[in-house]
């Protein structure tokens, strides 16, 4: 077999063990949950930034969406090479003629497809609702905005599990190390940052900075230019994004600085797994 082949088997068989699993479909649950109660409140009359109907339900799924999939991403990814070094079944895996690279982007590529695939049926229903019934142009644009902000997101957060995992000695320090990085990007960064404005007066530059630190909140401001180009709800902070930066590049930022810190934590990941041994 080539390595395309042994890396779509592995790719295969982490796809099909994660779906006979109860988690994958509780996650599938509460998606659709979340998108059925938006619908039924967002066909309504009102409006949120001028949003009606399948936009606004969109806007607000995808809201939810930016601190929620953070957390699922980093639950089904760090546990998942000292689970697999623990068992056995990462040392069973590499007594056959594969490569430990093999086995690890397979692992990285099923557990993004998992992550993204439910929010991409969705979204791509959101689409064609909104093209059939409600006949709106506004909501193609909004939703590829929005899978792409999320995508840079899963990117982000799977590769920082996968890195974790392959740092902690156990399954339960793997949680916890998943809990404080999902507390500190989700909570403790904006009190952090709130409380450091409330004692020193920063230019709106550095508060940006600082902020789009952060993927979840460089998610936020992006998700938020492309609705409120202005961004006249950040202060002082939006009218210097809104007239130095602009929606556009807002969008690079909230997209490109995640999926970077993605791929360089599971560069850092697949380097320390090649030099670990199989067996925890």
């Amino acid at each position: 077999m080539t390595t395309a082949a042994r890396l779509r088997t592995f790719t295969g068989l982490d796809l099909l063990a994660a779906l006979r699993s109860r988690w994958m479909m509780a996650v599938a649950l509460v998606y659709a949950a979340l998108f059925g109660l938006f619908v039924w409140l967002g066909l309504r009359e009102s409006s949120v930034l001028g949003f009606t109907g399948i936009s606004r339900v969109v806007l607000n799924v995808v809201n939810v969406a930016v601190l929620a999939m953070p957390g699922v991403a980093l639950v089904a990814t760090s546990q998942s090479v000292v689970r697999a070094r623990s068992s056995g079944l990462l040392e069973l895996m590499l007594a056959q003629p594969v490569r430990r690279g093999e086995w690890f982007w397979g692992l990285v590529a099923s557990r993004t497809a998992l992550l993204l695939g439910p929010v991409a049926v969705l979204l791509a229903g959101a689409i064609v609702w909104g093209a059939l019934v409600e006949h709106d142009p506004t909501v193609v644009g909004l939703t590829v905005r929005s899978f792409a902000i999320l995508a840079a997101l899963v990117v982000a957060f799977t590769g920082l599990g996968v890195w974790l995992s392959t740092l902690a000695p156990t399954e339960e320090r793997a949680v916890v190390y998943a809990l404080v990085v999902w507390l500190a990007s989700a909570a403790l960064h904006d009190f952090v940052l709130i409380g450091l404005l409330l004692k020193t007066p920063l230019p709106p530059q550095t508060v940006f900075a600082l902020a789009a630190l952060n993927p979840v909140e460089a998610a936020r401001v992006a998700l938020l230019a492309g609705v409120d180009p202005q961004l006249s709800i950040l202060g002082p902070v939006g009218f210097w994004l809104a007239n130095r930066l602009g929606p556009t590049w807002a969008l690079v930022i909230g997209v490109g600085w995640p999926a970077l810190l993605g791929i360089g934590a599971m560069l850092l990941a697949s380097r320390r797994f090649r030099r670990m041994d199989a067996v925890g």
